[in-house]
């Protein structure tokens, strides 16, 4: 199964609340849009990928019940990015003052800012080059820290705003940096 994208824009030109309401119509499909407004269809995840995001999920969870600091989000939640594109990272973390600005209408539809923490895990239907486009755009929409999980070659890479991505071969470990202070991903779960 492949990722697809499909350009409506010659046709018709979704605003915010259609695509909310076509994503909400069609919940057996996941659904992003990019900046341009084309729709991007993504196939279900398989077993691998599933278990290693729900491990990615908990690890990120359970730092966050015991600091408090900010809000933890799955794959399904969307997220309107400032340059108008519409995504959904396989984990999100949001500051909590961050999360407080926010309207209760807010809240339940696609939360209108980008994530001040990401992680994107690959999957055997991703495009390496795609994946870190979209780990690029957070970056220049406001994220703060990404990494992008390649457990097929076994790397991490690093995104941090205004600098070089640092790409990691097998760690083990991957801190949380000043953005989740005191979080340390074990990756050892993620590579077997």
């Amino acid at each position: 199964m492949t990722v697809l994208t499909l350009n409506l824009n010659s046709v018709i030109k979704l605003t915010r609340e259609q695509f909310y309401q076509l994503c909400a119509e069609n919940p057996d499909l996941k659904l992003e849009r990019d900046a341009q407004g084309a729709l991007i269809i993504m196939p279900p995840t398989g077993g691998e990928t599933g278990r290693a995001n729900v491990n990615l999920i908990l690890q990120v969870a359970s730092w966050n019940e015991q600091h408090q600091l900010g809000e933890v989000f799955d794959s399904s939640t969307g997220f309107t990015l400032p340059n108008g594109a519409e995504r959904s990272p396989d984990v999100s973390w949001v500051e909590k003052s961050r999360w407080h600005t926010l309207t209760q209408e807010q809240r339940e539809k696609f939360i209108p800012l980008c994530p001040d923490f990401v992680i994107e895990l690959m999957s055997p239907s991703d495009s390496l080059q795609k994946v870190q486009n979209k780990m690029n755009e957070y970056m220049q929409n406001g994220c703060r820290l990404g990494w992008l999980i390649n457990r097929k070659k076994q790397e991490v890479e690093i995104y941090r705003p205004g600098q070089d991505v640092e790409v990691l071969k097998l760690p083990q470990m991957i801190s949380g940096e000043n953005i989740l202070p005191g979080f340390v991903l074990n990756l050892q779960r993620i590579w077997t």
